[in-house]
């Protein structure tokens, strides 16, 4: 029997902050017009997808034997610890969650046209590895993850809770849709070997070893130059945004693990530190967005 601890893991909590950082940048972002119920819902959502989209590629993954051989966390399915179905009905109940929550937030906003970013959403987290053309075996991943774990949830967020997009926020949603693309980079550089044998063709295994290390490097650079640009477009105090580079010292550890040509399990080491890497940006960028309304 399945423990708790066991679908806990299986729900990848490591993978939780590249949910909550876009969310809380958003908010941030609102500033005084940030609205307490609107955020936290949008937070409900977020993390509601990221555990659903785990669960879907533990089970999608697991039936197709693609995780057979897989290095990293645990996988449910993959290594037989439960059954496919209860995996499944875990990704669905999942998003079922953030349907609902997303239902919510579109009911107190009224702006109804969302609905179909939601649905387009649930869709994406699905179809990255379920049914039978994944985009996720086609080297997409990293597109998907740019747009709904960057894009998106920032852009999103700020929507809800103040009805408009500011330039600030497009460069800040950049940022952070690259460092969480990096997670994923990360992982599929890990996953080379496993992935090509299996037929699994990430963007990792299209580009090739060199070519994936020198993507993750440019990510990172992207998600610093996006502070300053933040820093530049944002209206009123913008300049305190560049306190967002205070998060350069925890790029250090998983930049120095990809260029030092690791491999295979040394790469776990970047995958954790990348993770938090997203918490020191979000954390950095926050609270140079903040502070210019409390002091």
């Amino acid at each position: 029997m399945t423990t708790s601890a066991q679908w806990w893991a299986g729900a990848r909590p490591r993978t939780l902050p590249a949910a909550v950082a876009p969310v809380i940048i958003g908010t941030a972002l609102a500033g005084a017009d940030w609205i307490p119920a609107r955020a936290c819902l949008a937070l409900i959502v977020a993390l509601a997808l990221q555990i659903g989209v785990n669960y879907a590629n533990d089970y999608s993954d697991g039936i197709r034997g693609t995780d057979a051989d897989r290095l990293g966390p645990l996988r449910l399915v993959g290594q037989g610890i439960a059954a496919p179905r209860a995996v499944r009905n875990a990704a669905f109940a999942s998003f079922l969650i953030a349907a609902l929550a997303g239902l919510l937030l579109v009911a107190l906003s009224g702006f109804w046209w969302l609905l179909i970013v939601g649905a387009a959403s649930i869709g994406a987290a699905w179809f990255y590895t379920g049914g039978s053309r994944p985009y996720g075996y086609a080297g997409w991943g990293e597109v998907f993850v740019f747009v709904f774990f960057g894009l998106v949830p920032v852009l999103g967020t700020l929507y809800v809770q103040t009805g408009t997009v500011t330039a600030a926020a497009i460069a800040a949603s950049v940022g952070i849709g690259a460092l969480t693309s990096a997670i994923l980079v990360t992982n599929n550089l890990r996953d080379i070997p496993t992935d090509r044998s299996s037929g699994k063709l990430t963007l990792a295994v299209r580009l090739g070893d060199s070519k994936t290390r020198a993507l993750y490097v440019a990510l990172i650079v992207i998600a610093f130059v996006a502070v300053v640009v933040v820093a530049l477009v944002n209206s009123g105090d913008g300049l305190w945004a560049l306190l967002g580079l205070a998060a350069l010292p925890w790029a250090v550890p998983p930049l120095r693990v990809v260029t030092s040509g690791a491999v295979g399990p040394g790469l776990i080491a970047a995958l954790v530190a990348t993770g938090r890497l997203v918490i020191a940006y979000c954390v950095a960028l926050c609270t140079g967005l903040v502070l210019p309304l409390v002091i």
